[in-house]
């Protein structure tokens, strides 16, 4: 069983930065697709970025240019960089990894508020 467990989430100014972490439990993390999603109250989770074992990289229209995913196999964390964040990026940010097999994990979350 693998755990995900995410952190940085915090209140943020409009224009600010934040850096999310996620820690994965586990020897093989290196071979897991990971992607970073959000949930804000009241709508759907959305994905927000993703990155492969061969750190080929996917964004949402709404973050490409600001925010930034990237991974650390020795580590074993997976991280999403965020700039310029908007009120609207402000959300809880769910880490989830995906097995080659499509078993797949999510850890429970991090908050972010982008307010003045």
């Amino acid at each position: 069983q693998v755990q995900l467990v995410e952190s940085g989430g915090d209140l943020v100014q409009p224009g600010g930065s934040l850096k999310l972490a996620c820690a994965a439990t586990g020897s093989i993390f290196s071979i897991y697709d990971m992607s970073w999603y959000r949930q804000a109250p009241g709508k759907q989770r959305e994905l927000v970025a993703a990155i492969t074992p061969g750190g080929s990289t996917n964004y949402a229209e709404f973050v490409k240019g600001r925010f930034a995913i990237s991974r650390d196999n020795a580590k074993n964390t997976v991280y999403l960089q965020m700039n310029s964040l908007k009120p609207e990026d402000t959300a809880v940010y769910y880490c989830n990894g995906k097995t080659p097999w499509a078993v797949t994990f999510w850890g429970r979350g991090t908050q972010v508020t982008v307010s003045s």
